[in-house]
């Protein structure tokens, strides 16, 4: 026996010495820990042989099965246990060649690394048209089942044009958000970098995606990721998503990744490693809850991430890594952050604001961006948290941005509205606009007047807008002029900005009606006349945030609680004077110019001499002027 157990280690390097080189072979593990040079995930060590790390506590055993042992379980293929870990490196592998493969755990559960940049799914891949995704792979059907890994030693390179990009003035960004499905016709990546010639006339410095890594099925939001290191196969290859951001970058345009990180869906590999009968997370799942801390139905997605786990924190922190790092991206965007703790709500106040201030969750938000800017010191953060203003404060103080979402104020205000009654005054206050009225010192507030979230402004200005006499806000031009009125006061308060897609158009398709179902892009609505005078104004607003240091200012004030509404911005260089009536009859009213002098008014060229600092202004229904001093 002595002798037999000196001689196997020879015998093995003979076998493999005179095996088909057409065949991978098995690197012998090292006894001791996980090779230094391997971390978790898939690891290319050569243009021949791969590195397989698995995280899997608890587990006994970890077998890589794939295309290069023919799907079949093997000794030969059984991972090193190290710990928590299961190791493996493998060889003679062509260069450049795509393999599919899994780990069988347990011989019971099959499931693709957590961190593989690409899958292959069983289900979805086959309606992935080839002129989206070129040369796809197939998954190898009949040889195994669940979703699997693409490895490969040599993947496709990018060649980067912009090798450093800097978001210039975060503080004054205007992003423009983007679901990339419903952007094009062709709903590709690609297609969205065709468009981005008209959204840099735009004026817009940033693009917001929304989530476009791995989710589940090809026809989503996004917001039920499954993979977190892999670019969505429906809307193209990675080189294709890394050429979109070289190209925004190209044009001084930031890209920010719409993150999901409260939640998972039930095909990611970290939730299937650990489930109980009714596909649950168990207690030991190293990276989720077993349950959401919300009890409103309304308020949880998917499997709950613990956010007080290191393992969580460890992952959390490699995937923002990766994306800053691989694909360049600028930023995330956070979505409901509220659920980043373990604190338990009722359903009384779960989904909505109140909520008790959570420390944990501050804290835990605070730990990943200081992990962010710690890999990038020039990366953005912003927050969908829509919380109680104490936590959103703090935050906002500690650097990070938070969506600030204004969508019924703006909609009543345009709708004609907007002296009706709200519950916390007119239905068309929008001085919560300004992070100042909220008490914060940064400008670190993201406001918007439409995201992907609510029903858009024209369709409800159409719907329900104000009659009276011969004016009628459910006319299409009338609907429209108010919402450029609308978009003045918006882009007239300092601090970032965000416009929802086609928004600048008047983008009015319910999105009720089916509300996670594809919309039809209105590429057209630039043609039309009303329409595009829309466009023409947001255009005009972003040129001036870029250029007139006055809509940077902190020194402003904002009269904006009733129906006619005026904004003063104040600075060395200049001050601006925005007024807008969105009543549905003339009003007129004394407003404050903060100075003497010359003004001259933006949209119409229309002088006007003050030899006073305030003067008494009539507007008509909609109307809007946008006064200028130097």
């Amino acid at each position: 026996m002595k002798f037999l157990r000196l001689f196997l280690p020879f015998l093995f390097f003979i076998l493999l010495a005179c095996s088909d080189d057409s065949t991978p072979n098995i690197t012998i593990p090292e006894p001791g820990t996980v090779p230094a040079q391997l971390r978790d995930g898939i690891n290319i060590i050569s243009d021949d042989s791969l590195g397989f790390v698995l995280f899997a506590p608890k587990k006994e055993t970890v077998h890589l099965i794939g295309d290069f042992n023919n799907w079949q379980v093997s000794d030969s293929y059984k991972m090193k246990k190290d710990g928590d870990r299961f190791w493996i490196k493998i060889g003679n592998l062509e260069k450049g060649k795509e393999y599919v493969c899994q780990y069988l755990i347990d011989n019971s559960i099959k499931i693709a690394d957590p961190y593989a940049s690409k899958i292959a799914d069983p289900w979805n891949d086959k309606d992935i048209s080839s002129t989206i995704y070129p040369s796809l792979i197939s998954y190898p059907t009949g040889k195994t089942t669940e979703i699997a890994m693409v490895v490969n030693t040599a993947p496709a390179s990018y060649s980067w044009k912009v090798a450093n990009f800097k978001i210039d003035k975060p503080e004054s960004m205007v992003i423009y958000e983007i679901l990339i499905r419903d952007f094009t016709t062709d709903g590709s990546i690609k297609a969205v970098q065709g468009k981005l010639n008209s959204l840099k006339q735009l004026g817009i410095n940033a693009i917001e995606l929304m989530p476009f890594n791995e989710f589940e099925a090809n026809n989503s939001w996004g917001y039920n990721p499954s993979f977190y290191f892999a670019t969505d196969k429906a809307y193209g290859t990675s080189n294709d998503y890394k050429a979109f951001i070289d190209a925004c970058h190209s044009n001084g345009i930031a890209v920010i990744m719409d993150m999901v990180l409260n939640h998972s869906y039930g095909q990611s590999p970290m939730v299937r490693m650990y489930q109980d009968a009714n596909n649950s997370p168990t207690a030991d799942n190293p990276w989720y809850n077993q349950k959401s801390n919300f009890a409103n139905p309304d308020a949880q997605w998917g499997y709950d991430f613990n956010h007080e786990s290191k393992y969580t924190q460890a992952f959390v922190d490699s995937v923002c890594a990766y994306w800053m790092k691989e694909y360049k991206v600028d930023g995330f965007r956070f979505d409901f952050t509220k659920g980043f703790s373990n604190t338990s709500y009722p359903a009384s106040g779960a989904g909505s604001w109140g909520e008790p201030y959570d420390a944990a969750r501050i804290k835990n938000l605070k730990r990943i961006y200081n992990e962010i800017k710690r890999r990038n010191p020039d990366a953005v953060l912003i927050c969908e948290h829509l919380s109680d203003n104490e936590e959103e404060k703090e935050l906002a103080e500690y650097g990070i941005m938070l969506w600030g979402k204004m969508t019924e104020n703006y909609n009543e205000a345009t709708m004609g509205w907007g002296a009706e009654a709200g519950d916390y005054g007119p239905k068309g206050d929008v001085s919560w606009t300004s992070y100042k009225e909220r008490g914060w010192s940064k400008p670190n507030l993201v406001a918007y007047m439409e995201s992907h979230d609510e029903e858009r402004i024209m369709f409800k200005n159409q719907k329900w807008g104000k009659t009276y006499g011969n004016y009628n806000v459910t006319d299409l031009k009338t609907g429209l002029k108010r919402t450029e009125a609308a978009a003045v006061i918006l882009m007239s308060f300092p601090g970032p900005k965000m416009i929802w897609q086609f928004g600048e158009v008047g983008y009015d398709e319910e999105l009720n009606n089916d509300r996670l179902g594809k919309k039809p892009p209105h590429w057209e609505y630039y043609d039309v006349t009303e329409r595009k005078a829309l466009y023409d104004v947001f255009s005009k607003m972003n040129t001036l945030r870029n250029s007139n240091a006055a809509f940077s200012t902190s020194d402003y004030l904002a009269d904006v609680r009733n129906q006619f509404k005026q904004i003063l911005l104040k600075s060395s260089g200049g001050y601006v004077c925005a007024i807008a009536n969105f009543d549905v009859v003339e009003l007129a009213q004394e407003v404050n110019f903060g100075k003497t002098g010359q003004w001259e008014d933006y949209f119409s060229s229309n002088k006007l001499n003050l030899t006073g600092t305030t003067q008494n202004i009539k507007l008509q229904p909609g109307e809007y002027r946008l006064y200028i001093s130097k």
